[in-house]
């Protein structure tokens, strides 16, 4: 039964995926399981036509672009998404409506110790009448949770080794060899790949890497002096295998995840998603002015290393930290990662209890509608 709530959800594209990937997360949750009827005012239709929206009953996509473009009629819960900002006309019209609507301003992730306190806080605007809440999505139950889709714990589950293998095979490759450690890699173009790569080719362990359609590709042609990806998008060195494999659509994204033993994910959705994968992963966290990307990464490791055996813990921040050029250069990527292949089966079980873990933070979507059916009585 359809909700005969609205929720506008204001986004603004900074760059890459994230923005669009976490607002199109969320306006699809609101309005396949609660039944709110959606729209997504976003800036850059383009790249959120690059995640191949599925059509979703009750969900519209409004191009946001000169003030005053998109009319407030109707709107009951005003979602603006990491500060992006909502336009003067459209909030002065909210003003107007004999039902003033409910502003949520929803936050970045973050662990760091302070979100808790100031998840759920007012926000007073200085000038209209209109409520406005602070929303953090985070780790724990104090904090507004991460977004999962009401199936996707059972879906993973049930994907096996088939299904993984009809994945490969759909993105254009052979599944690979059971022996082989299987590495997605999804990173800014700034992160330490030929370093990485390098590591995987000298190793004594056979690697297959998939590179998905990215800045980051490039680097990786570099890497074996190419210039563009052979026809059968693979290039081998030593023991390693780099697979090019196409840009996927948000929801088949999961599903490559859950076909790759190793994680390495960028960005505020993807890094959700490989938590939610169980499987171990590396963070390569947005840089942010004045390090303050920093304390966010030491925070996420601090939380997620928790109750882990402490050489796994220090493999983990060593390579989080190496991936992210955050260490000095104590130590380099290709001995960090050298440490953490050797306790991949201790990451593995880790990864199956950090996600189980999350399951008590909470699901991002559920709270966020009953904190606002809270506000709004």
């Amino acid at each position: 039964m359809r909700n005969t709530e609205r929720w506008d959800i204001f986004c603004r594209v900074v760059d890459n995926f994230g923005d669009a990937g976490v607002c199109w997360r969320l306006a699809r949750i609101l309005a396949a399981e609660h039944g709110f009827d959606v729209r997504v005012c976003i800036d850059d239709v383009a790249t959120l036509a690059r995640l191949q929206p599925q059509a979703t009953e009750g969900l519209e996509v409004v191009c946001w672009g000169r003030e005053g473009d998109i009319p407030a009629d109707g709107v009951t819960v005003i979602v603006e998404a990491f500060g992006c900002g909502v336009p003067d006309a459209y909030l002065e019209d909210a003003a107007r409506q004999g039902t003033r609507p409910l502003w949520i301003v929803l936050e970045y992730l973050s662990a760091e110790a302070w979100v808790p306190e100031h998840h759920g806080l007012p926000s007073p605007h200085p000038r209209l009448p209109i409520e406005r809440w602070f929303f953090f999505p985070g780790f724990t139950p104090r904090t507004g949770g991460l977004l999962r889709e009401r199936d996707l714990l059972a879906r993973r589950d049930a994907f096996g080794a088939e299904a993984g293998a009809a994945c490969w095979r759909e993105l254009g490759f052979a599944p690979p060899a059971p022996s082989a450690t299987t590495v997605l890699v999804f990173a800014y173009p700034f992160a330490p790949l030929s370093e990485l790569l390098a590591a995987w080719a000298d190793g004594p362990d056979r690697v297959v890497a998939a590179i998905p359609d990215s800045a980051l590709a490039a680097e990786a042609l570099r890497f074996f002096g190419a210039t563009g990806p052979p026809q059968d998008r693979t290039l081998t060195r030593g023991a390693l295998e780099v697979r090019f494999v196409p840009f996927v659509p948000q929801a088949r994204f999961d599903e490559l995840l859950w076909s790759c033993d190793v994680l390495f994910v960028r960005g505020e959705d993807s890094i959700v998603r490989a938590q939610w994968a169980a499987r171990p992963f590396v963070w390569h966290i947005y840089a942010q002015e004045e390090q303050a990307h920093r304390r966010k990464l030491e925070a996420f490791v601090d939380a997620y290393c928790a109750g882990l055996e402490p050489a796994a813990a220090a493999a983990v921040r060593d390579l989080m930290l190496a991936w992210n050029h955050l260490d000095g250069g104590r130590v380099s990527v290709g001995s960090a990662w050298a440490a953490y292949a050797r306790l991949l089966p201790v990451l593995e079980r880790h990864g199956r209890e950090w996600s189980e873990r999350l399951v008590q933070a909470g699901e991002l979507a559920a709270k966020l509608a009953l904190f606002s059916a809270d506000k709004l009585k």
